[in-house]
């Protein structure tokens, strides 16, 4: 009974359309529409980190041939939360969010354009030191959670424009 019930899954599941995201490995299509990316420059801190955190999930397997550019502009904030009898803030909001385009070299057209965000709660303790780490590790850890779903975004892109482009 259990290999007919594994083997109707197995069938069930093959019908259901979900292929991985990157078949092909390092000559698949989303890999090597990846590598093919540029990056263009982003301003301020915030900006370094998530450049970098979307170096370290596309730059992996740069191809050398530039064909498509990411445009990326950052809105990151702190918001005070939670005020106190005595107008002091006992809590923040940190919010990183991203208006990207991914931009096709050759004719300027623009493949994508999006936003992704998050955002993260840090206490403000009595210790400045410890209250300015604490908003430093958010704004380090938001950068890489909104490149994880940049990243995601431009690959489904990618996966999309081949299955039209094919």
């Amino acid at each position: 009974m259990r290999t007919v019930l594994a083997f109707l899954s197995l069938v069930i599941l093959s019908g259901c359309g979900l292929q991985p995201l990157y078949s092909g490995g390092p000559s698949g299509t989303v890999a090597q529409g990846l590598g093919a990316i540029d990056i263009a420059p982003i301003p301020g801190q915030a900006g370094w980190l998530m450049r970098n955190a979307l170096r370290d999930r596309i730059g992996v397997a740069t191809s050398g041939e530039t064909r498509y550019r990411l445009d990326v502009r950052l809105d990151d904030r702190l918001e005070g939360l939670a005020v106190l009898g005595d107008d002091t803030i006992a809590r923040e909001r940190r919010i990183l969010r991203a208006r990207y385009q991914l931009v096709d070299i050759s004719d300027g057209s623009i493949i994508l354009d999006a936003t992704a965000g998050s955002d993260a709660g840090i206490d403000v303790v009595s210790s400045e030191y410890a209250t300015i780490a604490a908003e430093q590790t958010a704004l380090e850890n938001l950068s890489r959670q909104v490149a994880d779903r940049i990243v995601t975004q431009v690959s489904l892109t990618l996966r999309a424009t081949d299955r039209d482009g094919a």
